[in-house]
């Protein structure tokens, strides 16, 4: 196998290093989900300059482009506000990761429905091991577990959705635009959302934060490693199919932020998570392997 006969693999495999990077690193900020948003959403701004030069700073802007950008924006940055703000502050994470992190099931049924996706046999296992892996990777230890009600639930099923939607459609849209345009639209929808971001934040989430340089530096730092995740991606169904693109990063991503954080905080993860691990590393293995 060569990978430079695979930008989709390069692009993909580049995704799950930032974005494992950035999943080891996010808890390390001392801002609220909504503040994070904000400087994330900024964060966004500079690969998409490098993604608008590489088009001559030409975006398409006909009406069609401009509705696919949106709704990807929209269903990604939204999808990203109500975690913050919705599921993760009315229920336990060890509950909400697990259901989130299934939204690749939305993306492989919608593309093989209606963009007529196919994989071979042994796409087909890698497809299932690594939708195998994702929960046993999100598993967080539930001894603090109490009854929470079932507001989060909602929540949580809502940013099932909308992720799962955004990676179909950002496939749907790749075929139709540069990537570059869905791109720059992301990022623009992103940044229309950072004032409701910050009229969401509460007072007293936010008396007492220290806005210093190297606080927010830290934290943009941090987030634009998810920014950049994020470009890549989208070259990434540029190039290959979503029922291989998104089970695979979705798989991989966790695992490098277990082995980084291994390396970072001398946490041993437990056997849960190892076997997501074995599971996760096997499917890429497999669909690595897989012709697109």
């Amino acid at each position: 196998m060569k990978v430079k006969q695979k930008p989709w693999l390069l692009y993909a495999l580049v995704t799950t290093i930032f974005w494992g990077f950035w999943g080891a690193l996010i808890g390390t900020s001392t801002y609220p989900g909504t503040i994070i948003y904000i400087i994330w959403s900024v964060t966004m701004i500079l690969p998409a300059l490098v993604a608008l030069k590489a088009i001559g700073w030409r975006p398409e802007t006909d009406g069609k482009s401009i509705f696919y950008g949106a709704i990807i924006g929209l269903l990604g940055a939204g999808g990203q506000l109500v975690l913050f703000t919705g599921a993760i502050a009315n229920g336990p994470a060890y509950l909400i990761f697990p259901i989130i992190s299934l939204s690749p099931v939305v993306t492989i049924l919608l593309s093989v429905f209606f963009l007529k996706e196919k994989a071979t046999s042994k796409g087909w296992i890698g497809i299932a091991l690594a939708l195998l892996a994702i929960p046993f990777l999100a598993y967080q230890d539930p001894s603090n577990h109490s009854n929470h009600g079932i507001l989060w639930l909602i929540f949580a099923l809502l940013v099932f959705l909308a992720w799962g939607l955004q990676a179909y459609f950002m496939r749907f849209a790749n075929g139709r635009m540069k990537a570059e345009s869905i791109f720059f639209y992301m990022t623009l929808t992103g940044l229309l959302l950072a004032p409701v971001a910050w009229f969401m934040t509460k007072d007293s989430a936010i008396q007492g934060l220290i806005f210093s340089w190297k606080e927010v530096g830290y934290t943009a730092a941090v987030q634009i490693l998810n920014a950049i995740g994020a470009l890549t991606i989208v070259y990434a169904f540029r190039y290959g199919r979503a029922i291989i693109v998104s089970p695979l990063t979705n798989a991989v991503a966790p695992v490098m932020t277990v082995i980084i954080s291994l390396i970072l905080y001398k946490t041993m993860p437990g056997s849960i998570i190892l076997t997501g691990m074995g599971l996760s590393v096997l499917s890429m293995f497999i669909l690595s392997f897989e012709d697109s």
